[in-house]
């Protein structure tokens, strides 16, 4: 059954049937013509059968291997590799069907390559997944012909492998390269200029030319009899925290990635330059409950922990309760910390709803909060209508523009800092505020 399930056969055998065909009903009328049919019928069948034995002499003439990553980035182009190895002792024609995973609503991926006899090709290809979690990807499909082209077998490899989607480690390890080779200015993130020195007393030192004489120790001066100044360096072991609101608002897409996921990604990769800084990261999510807790703190072990609970993050389509944020963070924060909010309030009722929390949470913390730019409303901005119905619907996309800047107008009155960007720009925004902010020594 298995046998008769893989015999195929290819698109000159279907044009021989046909022809084969049209010449008998053709040589019904004359003899001669029936005669050489008949002739070219059994010619054309031999040409079958050996087609047929050269394609299914050997069990294992071609070899796949799909070379897949341990984890694919979210929002990130992901490379996928197929290696196709020819074991037959003549060139062959593949056509490659790869069962793409359901989440990417492909159906009609397929390469058709030659191979040289004893030869070999790697084909690659790249995927972009929008969404977390489980990735199944179906068989590997290879459909061998011949030079005649009558025949095709049917080869089965890599059935029913798993990979998982995780936030973007993509853009962690992006941003962390760029951090060490001092190129983070040519992505737009800003170097700060500090404003004083730090408080964190290290050494006293000889001084140098280029010493700050504002740091001369005099009283080591006097008993040294040489000029020695204070060194100090930054201030380290800050406790940095992202927030992320996980409630309805933040299931909003923009290029196939919701909010949740752009925030997801964002603090993955700020986490990351936080450690690299030596302070502390930590992790909070929370919607209409409390979801994930993960106190700040720079062991090794702690952005693999950060990256596993953010993988594991979910929109619970409710309104959030920011009067459980505000305990949680009592209960669980005791020191004064950076906490990054991710949220996206959908009018100013809403966040003078949300206000009081908010005001009571930057009391003892440093509170910046990041909402987003509606960039499909900046495209309505830009248009020009010419029917009542488009100027209705500028007008309404004016004021929801306007709304945004007195949200933040709103929170800024109150000493609350914050980023309003486009979904595509926020991990650069967020990462040039964590720098201002270290630099202007607010935590």
């Amino acid at each position: 059954m298995n046998y008769i399930k893989s015999l195929y056969f290819g698109r000159w055998f279907y044009l021989g049937v046909i022809t084969l065909v049209m010449l008998f009903v053709f040589g019904y009328f004359y003899d001669l013509v029936y005669v050489y049919t008949k002739l070219i019928s059994i010619a054309f069948f031999v040409l079958v059968v050996i087609d047929h034995f050269l394609l299914y002499r050997g069990k294992k003439q071609v070899f796949a291997r799909r070379e897949l990553p341990e984890k694919l980035s979210n929002g990130d182009i992901n490379t996928i590799s197929v290696f196709i190895e020819n074991n037959y002792r003549m060139p062959i024609s593949v056509t490659l069907i790869d069962e793409i995973p359901d989440q990417f609503q492909v159906r009609d991926f397929h390469y058709t390559i030659k191979l040289n006899p004893k030869g070999n090709k790697i084909i690659t290809y790249t995927l972009r997944p929008v969404k977390r979690g489980e990735y199944s990807f179906g068989s590997l499909n290879l459909y061998v012909t011949s030079i005649l082209g009558l025949v095709k077998r049917r080869f089965i490899f890599d059935k029913g492998t798993k990979v998982p989607v995780y936030p973007s480690f993509m853009q962690m390890h992006k941003y962390e390269l760029l951090a060490i080779s001092q190129q983070l200015p040519e992505t737009g993130i800003k170097r700060m200029r500090k404003l004083g020195h730090s408080m964190e007393f290290e050494t006293i030192r000889e001084y140098v030319p280029g010493d700050d004489p504002r740091s001369i120790n005099w009283t080591a001066t006097a008993r040294k009899s040489n000029l020695m100044v204070n060194h100090f360096r930054d201030e380290r072991s800050q406790q940095i925290y992202c927030i992320i609101d996980k409630g309805r608002t933040m299931q909003l897409p923009f290029e196939g990635l919701s909010l949740l996921d752009y925030s997801i990604n964002a603090s993955l990769v700020l986490a990351n330059i936080a450690l690299k800084k030596q302070d502390k990261a930590g992790l909070i999510t929370f919607s209409d409950k409390m979801g994930a807790v993960l106190p700040a703190d720079n062991k090794r072990t702690q952005l693999k922990s950060i990256l596993e609970t953010l993988y594991n993050q979910k929109t619970r389509y409710l309104e959030s309760d920011y009067e459980l944020l505000y305990a949680r963070i009592r209960q669980h924060i005791h020191q004064r910390a950076l906490l990054v909010l991710f949220a996206n309030f959908g009018s100013l009722e809403g966040l003078k709803r949300q206000m009081p929390y908010l005001r009571k949470i930057a009391v003892n913390h440093l509170l910046v909060i990041v909402f987003f730019v509606d960039t499909e409303l900046d495209k309505l901005l830009n248009d020009r209508p010419t029917e009542v119905e488009g100027i209705y619907i500028k007008t309404i996309a004016e004021q929801f523009v306007l709304e945004k800047k007195q949200m933040v107008k709103e929170l800024e009155s109150v000493g609350i800092h914050t980023i309003l960007i486009p979904p595509s720009k926020l991990t650069v925004a967020v990462i040039n505020k964590y720098l201002e902010l270290k630099a202007r020594m607010l935590i």
